[in-house]
Parts: C-alpha cells; sequence; structure tokens
C-alpha cells in the first residue's frame, strides 16, 4: 500500500497564552506555517516591521511570551497500520497536543520530531495545538539551573538548542522567536519503513567513484525478512535483511560516474540514487562523488587529489525569520557568491543548519561548503539535558547532509576555542563545562562513525591541537580582527598566514537600502541610522578606519561613498596579500557575504540584496587571475587550469597618463601556481611618489597601482565626458559612458539612488586620461537618466579628495 502524507499547513490560529502589549483578538490571529510569531503578527497588522527604524526595541516581549498554535483537520482511515505526527522544525521549545492529549515535547530548533499518533486520530476533524514556552524562560532557567556562563553577548543563547544570532549580534537584531518553522505533516504507512538512509558518494584508494548507502528500516518484530535494492547510474546492488535486522549497509562501485568538482576545477556531476524496498521506490535522491581531505597543519583542502584555494565568504541566515527564504532567494545570494569567483561558502556557528534547497544548489553550482555545527562565541554547558539533545541533532544533520558533494567540511564551533583560551574565561568558568566535551570527543566520534568521507576540525580559528594557542598563524586556520577593532589595514600584509577563515571591514548598506529602513534624516549621526549599526563603537571604527586612506567625509553623501570604499579597499587588500602567498596560504573566508536585515555590517551583500561596493572589489581579487603588489615584486596568481603566459608590460606614468618608465617581460605562469616577478628600479622607484602610478598590464589584465594613500596623491579635480543611451545592447537599461580627461580614481555608478531596483554591472574602475568605460544600468526605467552622470550618482575618489 502506497504511504500516506498529509501536509497539515492549513488553518492554523495564533494566540498568546498572557497578556500582551498589542490589541490581539481573542480568538487570535491568522497563522502561516511554516512560519513564527513575528511574521505572523506582522501580517495581521499588530506590530511594524521590525527591520525598519528603531522598531526592533519595541518588540523584546514576543521573546518572552508563550504562544499557541492551533489548527483543525479533516481526517478519514486510510487503511495504514501506522501514522506518525512529523515536524521538520519547531523553534523551539513546544508541547504538542492532539485531540487533547499530550503526544511529545520539544526543546532544539536544529532537529526534527516524529510522534507516533494513529491510536489519537479520529474520523472527522481533529485538534492539534503547539504551545511554545518563551525562548528566555527556558534559556534563563536552564541557566539558573547551570551556572552562567561567560560568552560575547550578555543572552542567554548557550542554554537552548536554537538559533543563536536570533538573540541578536554585532549585525543582527535581537528578535527571539517562536513558531513551527519547517514543514509538518502526518506520514502514514503498513509494512516496513526507511527510518532513516544515509548516503555517501566518494572515491576509492584508486580514485574510482564509489557508493555507500545505509539504511534504517523500521518494521515489526518478528516481521518477514526484508528484499530491496540500491541504483544509481544503471548501477544496482540487492539487500536482503533478515527479520532481525534493522540496519543495512551496501556499497557498490560506479565506474561510469564522473568526478564532481567545485566550480573553480571542474564539471558538477550529479546523480539520481533510487532505494527500493520490496520492489517499491522507499526513496529517491541525488549525490555526487568526489573525495576530500585535509592537512591539518597547513590547513589545506585537497578535492579528488587537487590543493585548492579557498575563496570563501561566510553565510549567515539571511533572514531573521528562516520560513521566508524561498529557494529562488537562496539561489539569488549563491549566484551573487559565484559571481564573484567565491568557491566556499562557510555556514556560520551562530546560525543553522541550513536548508536541503541550500545544499542542493551548492552541489548544483559547484560551491564547496564549511559547516560549523551550532556553538558560536559562547561557553557552552555540557549537562543534560543539552547534551543528549546535541547528539541527536548531528546525528540527525549528519545523516540529512551526507549525499552533498559541496559538503566538505564539519567545525566543531565558532571562535569557542579561541575565547577559551584568551577572552578570559577560564577564571569565569570556576571549573564548569564549556564545550570541550563537545569539540574534542562527541562532535568526533559522531562524524566519524556517521561521515567518515569528511574531514572534522575541532573549531576556528585553531591551530591543529588543542595544547596550542588557536589563532597561531603558522598552523590552521586564524581570525583576523585587530583590523577593524584596533589597528590599519595594511597590517594584513604583517604576516603570512596559513588559512584566513574570517577577516573583514565594514561599510554601509546601498542608499536604497537605508532609505527604506529608515524613515528620518539620513546623517551619520542620525538616532535611526545609528539603531542600524550594531557593532561596538562601529560608527567611530568606520571613521578611524579612513587613516590616511581617505579624508573624513564632511557629509552624509561623502560618509556613505568613502566608507563603502574603504571597505572595499581593506577587505581586497587582504586577499591579495594571502593570495600572494599561495600555496603557503591556501584560503581567505572573507566575513561576510550576506545580511539578514538592513544595517551597517561587514557584508558585502546586504539585506535587500544589493551588491556593495566590496562585491565588486571581491569579484576582481577573487578571479582566477590577480595580479598582486607586495614586497618590491608583482605576484602573478594564476589559479586556473591553464598558463597565464604573454609579455608583462610594467610603467610608471605620471598622473596626466606621460609614460616616465617602461619595462617588458616574457613570463609564464603555470597553472594553480604563483610567478614573483622583482620590479625594476625604473618602476619600483617613482621620481614623484604623490604625482605618479605603476601599471602593471598582461593580456587583458591590468592593475593600477598608486605609490602614496590617497589623502597624499595630487588627485587632479575629476575631468570626463559622460553621455548616457538607451538600451544596451539587447535593449534593455542603459549604457552609461564615461571618458577621463584626467585620471579618475575608483568611478562608481550608484544608480539604485535614482530608482531602487536599478544597479549597475561594474563599478571601482581606475582610468588614466583618455580612457572610457561603458557602465550598464539594468533593472528600472527611470525618470531622469541623465543624472546617472552626475554626483551624488557617479562618484570617483577626485571629487572626495579634491571637494
Amino acid at each position: 500500500m502506497t504511504p500516506r502524507h498529509l501536509p497539515l499547513h492549513d488553518g492554523w490560529t495564533l494566540r498568546a497564552d498572557s497578556a500582551v502589549p498589542v490589541g490581539l483578538p481573542t480568538g487570535g490571529v491568522p497563522a502561516t506555517v511554516p512560519g513564527c510569531v513575528h511574521t505572523d503578527l506582522l501580517a495581521a497588522g499588530l506590530i511594524d516591521d521590525p527591520y525598519l527604524d528603531d522598531n526592533e526595541t519595541r518588540l523584546g516581549w514576543i521573546g518572552r511570551t508563550d504562544w499557541t498554535y492551533s489548527t483543525t483537520f479533516e481526517w478519514s482511515d486510510d487503511g495504514h497500520a501506522f501514522t506518525d505526527l512529523c515536524f521538520d522544525g519547531l523553534d523551539t521549545v513546544a508541547a504538542v497536543r492532539l485531540n487533547g492529549t499530550e503526544v511529545g515535547t520539544t526543546a532544539n530548533q536544529h532537529r526534527g520530531y516524529r510522534f507516533p499518533v494513529r491510536p489519537l486520530l479520529r474520523e472527522g476533524p481533529n485538534t492539534l495545538a503547539v504551545r511554545f514556552t518563551a525562548p528566555y524562560t527556558y534559556a534563563e532557567a536552564m541557566r539558573d539551573k547551570l551556572g552562567d556562563r561567560p560568552g560575547a553577548y550578555a543572552e542567554p543563547y548557550a542554554f537552548i538548542r536554537k538559533m543563536a544570532c536570533n538573540f541578536g549580534w554585532d549585525w543582527g537584531p535581537t528578535l527571539v522567536t517562536s513558531g513551527i518553522w519547517r514543514p509538518v505533516a502526518l506520514e502514514s504507512w503498513t509494512g516496513p519503513r526507511l527510518a532513516a538512509v544515509k548516503v555517501l558518494g566518494d572515491l576509492d584508494e584508486a580514485g574510482a567513484p564509489r557508493l555507500a548507502v545505509t539504511l534504517e528500516v523500521e518494521r515489526d518484530e518478528g516481521a518477514a525478512a526484508l528484499s530491496g535494492s540500491v541504483e544509481v547510474l544503471g548501477v544496482c546492488a540487492v539487500f536482503t535483511a533478515s527479520q532481525d535486522e534493522h540496519h543495512v549497509s551496501v556499497t557498490l562501485p560506479v565506474p561510469d560516474a564522473e568526478p564532481w568538482w567545485p566550480h573553480s576545477h571542474g564539471e558538477q556531476s550529479l546523480y539520481d540514487v533510487t532505494v527500493r524496498l520490496g520492489g517499491e521506490v522507499a526513496w529517491t535522491g541525488r549525490t555526487g562523488f568526489r573525495a576530500v581531505t585535509l592537512e591539518r597543519e597547513a590547513f589545506r583542502v585537497s578535492v579528488n587529489g587537487e590543493p585548492v584555494f579557498v575563496r570563501g565568504v561566510n553565510w549567515i541566515p539571511d533572514d531573521c525569520f528562516p520560513a521566508r527564504i524561498t529557494r529562488q532567494r537562496v539561489s539569488d545570494r549563491l549566484d551573487q557568491a559565484l559571481a564573484a569567483g567565491v568557491n566556499l561558502i562557510r555556514v556560520w556557528g551562530g546560525g543553522l543548519y541550513e536548508s536541503d534547497d541550500f545544499y542542493e544548489l551548492c552541489d548544483e553550482k559547484g560551491l564547496l561548503v564549511w559547516q560549523d555545527f551550532p556553538f558560536a562565541c559562547a561557553a557552552y554547558p555540557e549537562e543534560q539535558p543539552l547534551y543528549d539533545e546535541v547528539a541527536a541533532e548531528v546525528r540527525e544533520n549528519l545523516v540529512r547532509l551526507a549525499p552533498h558533494p559541496s559538503l566538505v567540511l564539519w567545525c566543531g564551533n565558532n571562535e569557542n576555542l579561541e575565547g577559551h583560551a584568551d577572552w578570559g574565561w577560564q577564571e569565569k568558568l570556576e571549573g564548569r563545562t564549556w564545550g570541550h566535551g563537545y569539540y574534542h570527543e562527541l562532535l568526533p566520534a559522531l562524524c566519524a562513525e556517521t561521515d567518515p568521507t569528511r574531514p572534522y576540525w575541532p573549531g576556528s580559528p585553531y591551530s591543529a591541537s588543542p595544547e596550542l594557542p588557536p589563532n597561531d598563524p603558522a598552523l590552521g586556520t586564524v581570525h583576523l580582527w585587530e583590523v577593524w577593532n584596533r589597528v590599519d589595514y595594511r597590517h594584513y600584509a604583517d604576516t603570512a598566514h596559513r588559512f584566513v577563515a574570517e577577516f573583514g571591514f565594514q561599510g554601509p548598506p546601498a542608499y536604497a537600502t537605508l532609505r527604506r529602513a529608515v524613515s528620518g534624516e539620513l546623517a551619520p549621526d542620525a538616532p535611526l541610522l545609528a539603531h542600524h549599526q550594531k557593532a561596538e563603537d562601529g560608527d567611530t571604527k568606520l571613521l578611524r578606519g579612513l587613516g590616511d586612506h581617505l579624508p573624513q567625509p564632511g557629509g552624509f553623501d561623502d560618509w556613505h561613498w568613502l566608507t563603502q570604499l574603504n571597505q572595499a579597499r581593506a577587505v581586497a587588500f587582504g586577499i591579495r596579500h594571502f593570495r600572494s602567498h599561495t600555496p603557503y596560504c591556501m584560503g581567505a573566508i572573507v566575513w561576510q557575504l550576506n545580511d539578514c536585515w538592513p544595517v551597517v555590517s561587514w557584508a558585502a551583500v546586504d539585506g535587500d540584496g544589493r551588491r556593495k561596493p566590496l562585491w565588486y572589489a571581491l569579484r576582481e581579487v577573487y578571479a582566477d587571475r590577480l595580479m598582486a603588489v607586495r614586497d618590491g615584486a608583482l605576484h602573478l596568481v594564476n589559479d586556473s587550469a591553464h598558463p597565464w603566459e604573454g609579455t608583462l608590460r610594467l610603467t610608471r606614468r605620471s598622473l596626466d597618463g606621460t609614460v616616465l618608465a617602461e619595462e617588458t617581460a616574457e613570463v609564464t605562469t603555470a597553472p594553480r601556481d604563483i610567478t614573483r616577478v622583482p620590479l625594476p628600479p625604473s618602476v619600483a622607484e617613482p621620481d614623484n611618489s604623490t604625482r605618479e602610478v605603476l601599471v602593471a598590464e598582461l593580456g587583458e589584465q591590468r592593475t593600477v597601482e598608486f605609490y602614496e594613500e590617497d589623502t597624499r596623491v595630487e588627485l587632479p579635480p575629476a575631468r570626463y565626458d559622460a553621455t548616457v543611451t538607451q538600451g544596451d545592447e539587447s535593449g534593455i537599461g542603459y549604457r552609461v559612458t564615461v571618458t577621463a580627461r584626467t585620471l579618475l580614481r575608483d568611478l562608481a555608478l550608484f544608480p539604485d539612488r535614482l530608482d531602487p531596483a536599478a544597479e549597475v554591472d561594474d563599478m571601482l574602475v581606475t582610468l588614466l586620461p583618455g580612457e572610457s568605460a561603458v557602465l550598464h544600468v539594468t533593472g528600472a526605467v527611470l525618470e531622469d537618466p541623465e543624472a546617472l552622470c552626475s554626483r551624488p550618482v557617479l562618484r570617483c575618489v577626485n571629487d572626495a579628495v579634491r571637494a
């Protein structure tokens, strides 16, 4: 008999279980499932959008209120022997009642729950209620019971298995949610049921693809022997399980399969897998075949035997309310990473195990995934009931995510090893547990048992041994936060690092994003704008970070432009340095790709999905081929599968474009290699450092290097000709052609200032006198296209330095 799957997403009502400061109707309000309390109250018009102005500050009561979701659904006997009530995700502490009988309780957002309910079901209408205890009530009670623990924020997120950044972060609001955040359904069946399917595709010692499948079968005691099969790419393995067997393991070679590669190295071959029980299809999925290794001290990741320089970004939950995130939204965000040259996404430990959509799309797009387990920036208690909850969530997600070839690394936590070693936690802990047992015992044991195809790393930063300082640049991974917090970004160049897993610099979001989020005045010191800056002393650090690179701004427009530009330059400077040390350094992961709301932050893509100048800078410095000037030499970085060869032309020029010195050389850089070209004195040493530039050209690649910071360069007042033509090559949008009459430093166009939907294809272009750039604007029909040619829409550094 065919199993029955009955979604239970309709007819839900939300009500508060105590008095609340809004006019909640006696019978509650309609609720969306999947969803959460905040989005239901917002849809009902009972709260203002928490992402706008300072509305967040008036919503703290939601996370301190108990809530009940309830619905009525029709059910009729389907003839099956068993029925389970299945929740893919409950956020977080809940009691579930069916027809007045409690069927189970939950306390973990990071896992699913199944409750057997067939004896409780009735013909006709059935009532289902989920009562959520306030997250603060549970977490604070657990903290009182187990003893407080130190952390980065004075919030109890370490005492509840829930998305930590719900409680606020230095880029995110405090919006503590409750709700049925993933699908819920009744599942009915007769006979054996596949309770779990673990699919691991890798390569054997000879490099041949193989598939290992482990099945957990649920069936009646004394049931007859069971037969079935596993099939992929025309290869089929048949198995038989005796009446007392509940686990079956099958390994089969798949000789005709092609290996899966990250997009920077090859194709993304994926294959359908089918599992049958007794001849009936019981499970289908997709996987790919690849081998992953990690050289621990060097932290060098290899895929299919080939070392990969990681061009990475850190990923946070893309919305504080994850049920709103569609597959298309995830795809768009990952496409933005892909277009910027990114080949790895690190799913950060203060968030979630992401959706199936996320990992499937990474498989398809060739984006490697580093998955943190959900522990971040705090000492985590290891006592019950938290310990068993951690073990249950880890087992479930190891199996759920196993088929995905994109997933190449499990990491125990974010910054907790560093916190224990360097942030003064040990004295505050007074001997209490803090997570060591998770990161060095439980998690590696479960990974070794369940997923031996992927390396496990205890945390980041980490130096490959618990006996060593965790942030040692010569070993393992480092997080670099002296830059941004205390020192100038030129300090990135002080040290050669093995692998930089976090580094970054802040900048404001796009103008249109700020304008939507802030109803009042847009000024650097405006209170409503300040609410969208969550970092400690963040506004001061933004201005201090300009240093001698760029002038101090005189008003909002210059503040917005210069701090965005400085963010882009700071991160690009770091990446050039890290990549110039290849292969000693084998990775950089920028903090961060995305935002969850409109905020001044480290993101390259802001909370409304708009690309900041940093995104365009990433596209340049994460390209396969890069020129980087360091220590008196030009480094040619070739992270492609083909040689990079040709005539290298080096010129020293005056700012008016006159060539003062020229050198050429024939160069060849092998695939996945780097060439160091010493700069001849004629171009390395300017006659007047404030009036000259170094230009390096190789094929279509060019870089313009200034001998001084912009505040000391005698940049001329910007002079250029700019024209706007309706329609690009495809007849869509606008072509903005800018021809430089003087050197133009970092030309940028911000069409979202004219229409929030408008976007541009390029930015941060430096032009020598006489050169032209064509910028394409799409996404909107503009009332005044000519405004694309003037400030504050069209900017360059000249007009800020010489204003």
